[in-house]
């Protein structure tokens, strides 16, 4: 059998190679005429599946390496007998690690005192959970909207989105709907901002129009938002500049681009694919991990600035909103749709908390215990 893999899959060949001829190309490039001869496709976030790549050509297994399913039409691969699977929960815990980064920089830089502080989290599947717990982790309340799940489980943690507007700070975990009982697309429009809490600090790293971004540079200007993070933009690959200029952390979709998460989508998909040919699970992909480029720190406990210094040193969001930034630089919106494209492919590789094992440095019982809440490994 023929497979066609977004290059941007880590172990592409040699976990598909497994199962068949393996041909590469890059997300937004793969056509209907590359497709002609294959019976399988494998993708990220950026290739649109629809009928129009799809019509006429023999591939009857579609999957994508990624929690997000909104570019691809499930309802035409169902209704023309193509198997789909998506890969949920295989990075929420690099958004989890993307936002605990997040939060600690933004105390910092604001002088906030997060153990004093309410976080609003909207969307608690498998990232908002991970963000949950990271963020009680760091002394934060959280308080928690998912309303899907309090229809099917009645758990009465999860509160209407109204009861969030209070909040000092809150963070987007939701899929992309734009119809369906629980639509999200603009979810966060400006009339949902002017009743948020004056000077709220957002943040979003589920889809870029989740968030009217029009309104957020309203929002920023007024300062009814305090200050935003941004990791997904509406019109992406080509992010509205001026948004940029406005907002604290600024970063090109990558919250879940951890080494680990792309790796797990991969294993992921590769045994979705198995199971639709009715076959074992054919790869691990174990072996091939490569060790973390920071396995052990140690922290010294009396440093106030410890837990986010340790979290700098194993991941640094800043140089990843510096290396963002110079997309201004770029000459045009072609240009800066390439780097933006550029910037993802060519992410450094980044390993999650939990392959760095942390030494506590003298004893200090509170240190460790928020280390290991937010996913380090404690000595």
């Amino acid at each position: 059998m023929k497979i066609l893999v977004d290059e941007n899959v880590p172990y592409g060949r040699e976990a598909f190679g497994l199962l068949g001829a393996v041909v590469t190309a890059h997300g937004r490039k793969i056509s209907r005429d590359m497709l002609v001869d294959a019976d399988a496709l494998v993708v990220r976030s950026i290739t649109k599946v629809n009928r129009e790549l799809l019509e006429g050509t023999p591939v009857r297994f579609v999957g994508t390496c990624t929690i997000g399913e909104d570019h691809i039409d499930k309802a035409w691969l169902a209704e023309n007998g193509v198997a789909f699977s998506s890969a949920p929960g295989c990075n929420a815990n690099s958004v989890g690690d993307y936002i605990t980064a997040a939060l600690l920089h933004l105390a910092e830089k604001h002088t906030l005192d997060l153990s004093s502080m309410k976080l609003g989290i909207v969307g608690v599947g498998n990232v908002g959970g991970r963000v949950w717990k990271k963020a009680e982790a760091l002394g934060l309340e959280c308080v928690l909207c998912d309303p899907p799940r309090f229809e099917r489980e009645g758990d009465a943690r999860f509160r209407p989105l109204d009861e969030l507007l209070d909040c000092d700070l809150i963070t987007f975990h939701v899929p992309m709907e734009k119809a369906g009982p629980h639509p999200t697309w603009h979810l966060c429009d400006g009339a949902l901002m002017a009743r948020m809490k004056p000077g709220v600090i957002l943040l979003n790293s589920s889809r870029g129009a989740v968030v009217d971004n029009a309104a957020l540079k309203t929002a920023l200007r007024s300062g009814q938002v305090r200050a935003a993070v941004l990791d997904v933009w509406e019109g992406e690959p080509r992010p509205d500049l001026e948004l940029l200029g406005l907002v604290d952390i600024a970063t090109p979709h990558i919250a879940g681009y951890s080494f680990d998460g792309k790796v797990n989508g991969t294993r992921q998909i590769c045994e979705a694919l198995c199971a639709s040919l009715g076959l074992p699970a054919a790869w691990d992909p174990r072996p091939l991990l490569p060790a973390p480029e920071c396995p052990e720190l140690t922290v010294n406990a009396g440093d106030p600035d410890a837990v986010h210094g340790a979290v700098r040193k194993v991941y640094d969001i800043m140089a990843d909103d510096a290396r963002m930034r110079e997309i201004a630089l770029q000459d045009g919106p072609e240009a800066q749709a390439a780097f933006f494209d550029r910037l993802r492919k060519e992410y450094p590789r980044r390993r999650e908390f939990f392959n760095t094992r942390m030494i506590v440095q003298p004893e200090a019982p509170i240190v460790a215990a928020t280390l290991s809440g937010i996913g380090f490994t404690v000595a």
